[in-house]
This record gives structure tokens, sequence and C-alpha cells, in this order.
């Protein structure tokens, strides 16, 4: 990618010139060697806080961050960039999925053990780790988050790696506790419904505007038409009425952590 390109220069340029090892650079900036062989070999974007931090150290006023901004927009695939549009302006997000825990809640690695599972290439993966990341920060760890309401199959609660999964799961009650996040679970003896047709994530955008964002196998689709978010609306109230209290939900999810003792 050619803007990963210039950021992973950039940073190689002005760590030999400064006559610095990755060790130093990382201690200087608050994180590890490792992170900054992983900026200078493309596999990870600077956060823009660590970005500007890094610009501070080399003196090289924001050209760090205009690189790393840069490299993040390059790093999102064409067709989900209209949807982290809607994301990042949204007032509330509201997603339901069955099998898997939704994106915006995952643990790093949950997501690498999840896109490991498809055999895919690390760069993939590093990538769209990336990308995940950036979507996180950019709507529920941002200074004013969205509402968001995520309904999940009880079946999400027992795929992965028994490692992974339990951090995961500790991951979803911590985040259960936040006020802008609401966790409902749909439990298996909730039987058929409409949402097991697939995942799907509503946004109220400004002006109360809607989209929704489909998933599949391959890549996702923004829909905007009125008659397809109103129909998705009636499954997301089918589906949330059939889930759990939030109390008993997150007892649910809390009981599936300690079964992992």
């Amino acid at each position: 990618m050619e803007y990963v390109t210039d950021l992973r220069e950039i940073l190689r340029e002005q760590r030999t010139r400064a006559k610095r090892t990755r060790d130093q650079v990382g201690a200087a900036v608050g994180l590890s060697g490792a992170s900054i062989a992983a900026f200078e070999q493309g596999r990870m974007i600077p956060q823009p806080d660590t970005a500007e931090r890094l610009d501070e150290h080399f003196k090289t006023g924001d050209k760090i961050r205009r690189a790393a901004k840069e490299a993040q927009e390059d790093a999102r695939p064409t067709w989900l960039r209209p949807w982290t549009e809607h994301e990042q302006r949204a007032t509330m997000l509201r997603c339901f999925e069955h099998s898997l825990i939704p994106g915006l809640l995952q643990t790093e690695d949950y997501t690498r053990a999840l896109l490991q599972s498809g055999r895919l290439p690390d760069e993939v993966i590093d990538r769209t780790v990336q990308v995940r990341r950036d979507r996180q920060a950019a709507t529920i760890d941002r200074p004013k988050p969205p509402m968001l309401s995520a309904v999940i199959g009880e079946v999400a609660l027992t795929y992965g790696p028994a490692d992974v999964l339990k951090g995961q799961l500790a991951h979803l009650v911590e985040a259960s506790l936040r006020p802008q996040v609401q966790i409902l679970i749909v439990p298996r003896a909730a039987g058929l419904h409409p949402g097991l047709a697939g995942a799907f994530v509503l946004a109220t955008l400004p002006s109360r505007m809607r989209a929704v964002y489909l998933d599949d196998q391959l890549r996702g689709r923004t829909v905007s038409e009125g008659a397809d978010v109103d129909e998705l609306e009636r499954s997301w109230e089918i589906v949330q009425g059939l889930a759990l209290p939030v109390s008993l939900s997150r007892d649910l999810i809390t009981k599936a952590v300690n079964d992992h003792d």
C-alpha cells in the first residue's frame, strides 16, 4: 500500500537519522520496541495520539500524523468506507450477531483467532485487525460515543479457543458496564427467529436518518432504502424481544467466563 509504505519509510528514516533503536524509540513514546517494528513493517498503524508522540519525539511537525491518517484511510476496503463514515456519525448503533461477537466488541485476540480460522495471509489479518481497532476507536471508544445496543446469540459465547474466549467474554462483561453499551443475549431456547438469516447493524444518524450494514463471506454492504431498513428494524425488534434482560444477560456471560476457570 502506497500510504503504508510512506509511513514505513518516514519512521525508518527518522529513527536512522536519530541513531536510535526500536526499543529506545518505543520507550520514549510509551510503547514497546515490537510496536515500533510493527509500524515500520506496515503491520500496524499508530493511533492519532501515538503518531503525535512520534512527531514530538522526532520533531517532525505533523508529518507522521498525516502519514498515519492516510495509511488508516488506505487500509479500509473501498466497500467498507461508506459504512465506517456512518459509524463515526451515528448517535445509536444496534447490532445483531447469532454466532459471533460483534466486531465493535471484539478483542484483538478474538479477531485474530477468527481470521486465522479462515487461513488468511498474515498481512491480511494484520490489516483487518488494524481496521477493526480503528473502527472501535472512532465509535465506542471516542469521547462522546454513540449508544451501542448489541443482541448476541447464546451460542456465540461458546465458540473459540478456550484461552481467547475467556478473555473475550471478560471483555464483554466489562463493556456491558459502560453507560453507553447494552448487551443482550438471545438464549438457545428462543428457537427460530429472523435474526438467523444473518448479522446486521442499524445506525441512527443525525436528523434521524438511518442506514444498515449487512455482512457476508466476501464483503459487507450498506443499505439505506427506507423499505429495507424498515424490514431490518422489524427483525431487530423481534430479536431484542427474545433476548434476556440486561442483568440476566450479564449473569449468563459471567457464568460463561467462570466456566473457563
